[in-house]
């Protein structure tokens, strides 16, 4: 089967060109002007850019994280995605039991995502806890299974102490996997925390409050120098939101050290300025939303080429039933944020439709850093021989987020009301038409695991 996209602006992190793209067997088998093919399906993108399809490397689909499960799982969330430019994600996995293996809960998600996930996936494993086993146990989840980079946490349940979190920093480095952290200070938010619930101070209002920006820059520079404890070993920060954060990000880059620094839409077009709405509790989530002047910081990082990764760290979870109901009590509402879908159309709006940052750059952060750091070799690009995982982008279609639009699993969006310009109007996910003007028409079950490279430093 051959697919001929004619007439298109055809944009990757290497080219601007007019042209045509041919699809054969699910790869780009030619890029040029006045291409044919005699049996080949015509897709006319009438002048539209067309895109590598985005890799969201930061997803929690059906999550169990105590309190609740993560409403999405991996048929709606990946369906989501599809309809919003995004042809693979890399998910988070959650926590397993007390006391388990690395390779635990890389089956329980295999089983969660084979035969439901409609675009090609990946996961990051998950270290709740760090012995001999543990580390021992690294190499072969790299070089056997295929994942090649490993989340640890300072805060919540399986937080890590430094020590262990140093331990595990220095085998990733030396197995060829890249280190990802959630970077709070656990110490510093119980005690901020405790302080709001002293005072009575106990709705959703205060969430931001209780975890103020300084302990996650702090965090951010205990493991920056961890990491450099570790013989240099790679590092990954997720979700930052905030400028002193990227400050210590920006020191340790110039110093040489493989830092890398991923943010999220959610800290480029929301500000705590939602905890004073009534409906606050839809925007907990952690780190919180911050100030209003966070996000311009945020946005030089991105165009200084300090920030590389604009993943979303979606975690879903119905208003009605799962966060309403903790309204009046911010400790018992379950964080996360539904935004799959949003991630590529907010960006390039506000981003490449705004002058902000260029369509190149929008395919660096969406597209090309992502399957560069993330070891997906055959993605990211719109080389011949790559996957032809792609998105059309009509640059004049308007449109304002709704939530009847999504096509989650979650009864809202954050992003409610904002004003859209430019739209994926078809994807392609290894040459099969998957959503088209709005309406998903892909398969359950057509994704597709993705085993990973070791990872290599790209820059």
């Amino acid at each position: 089967m051959a697919t001929l996209i004619k007439n298109a602006q055809l944009v990757d992190s290497f080219m601007t060109l007019r042209g045509d793209l041919l699809v054969e067997d699910g790869k780009i088998s030619a890029i040029g002007s006045q291409l044919h093919h005699p049996q080949a399906e015509i897709i006319d993108a009438g002048g539209h850019y067309l895109f590598p399809g985005g890799i969201d490397v930061h997803t929690h689909l059906n999550i169990d994280v105590g309190i609740a499960r993560s409403c999405d799982d991996f048929f709606s969330g990946t369906r989501a995605a599809a309809c919003g430019g995004t042809t693979s994600i890399i998910d988070h996995m959650g926590f397993g039991p007390t006391g388990c293996d690395l390779h635990h809960q890389l089956h329980v998600y295999q089983e969660y995502a084979q035969n439901n996930a409609v675009i090609d996936y990946g996961f990051h494993g998950v270290i709740q806890h760090v012995d001999d086993a543990i580390l021992d146990e690294m190499a072969s989840m790299v070089h056997e299974e295929g994942i090649s980079s490993f989340k640890l946490y300072l805060t919540y349940g399986y937080k890590l102490n430094d020590s262990d979190a140093l331990r595990a920093v220095s085998q990733l480095g030396k197995v060829g996997a890249l280190t990802t952290v959630h970077p709070e200070n656990d110490a510093a938010v119980q005690l901020c925390r405790q302080r709001l619930l002293d005072a009575g101070k106990r709705s959703c209002r205060y969430h931001g409050q209780s975890r103020p920006l300084e302990c996650e820059a702090e965090a951010i520079a205990r493991m920056i120098n961890l990491a450099r404890l570790a013989g240099d070993a790679p590092l990954y920060i997720v979700h930052l939101s905030n400028g002193l954060g990227l400050d210590y990000i920006r020191n340790a880059q110039r110093s040489g050290q493989v830092v890398i620094a991923e943010t999220c839409p959610q800290y480029l077009f929301l500000d705590d300025s939602c905890y004073e709405r009534p409906d606050a509790s839809k925007f907990v989530l952690s780190p919180p939303l911050r100030p209003k002047e966070e996000q311009q910081k945020l946005w030089a990082g991105l165009q200084e080429h300090s920030i590389q990764v604009v993943a979303t760290d979606q975690c879903s979870f119905r208003y009605q039933e799962q966060k309403q109901p903790a309204e009046a009590d911010f400790t018992r509402c379950p964080n996360g944020l539904p935004g799959v879908e949003n991630r590529m159309p907010l960006l390039f709006s506000q981003g490449v439709m705004s002058g902000r940052i260029s369509a190149q750059r929008f395919v660096e952060l969406t597209s090309y850093w992502p399957a560069q750091i993330f070891g997906l070799p055959h993605k990211g690009s719109l080389k011949v021989g790559q996957d032809a995982d792609l998105v059309i982008f009509d640059p004049n279609l308007e449109q304002i987020i709704t939530h009847s639009q999504m096509h989650d699993l979650c009864d809202y969006t954050p992003y409610e009301g904002i004003n859209i310009r430019g739209w994926p109007v078809l994807t392609m996910s290894r040459g099969q038409v998957v959503a088209r003007d709005g309406q998903f028409v892909g398969e359950k079950g057509a994704g597709r695991f993705i085993h990973r490279r070791p990872f290599k430093n790209p820059f």
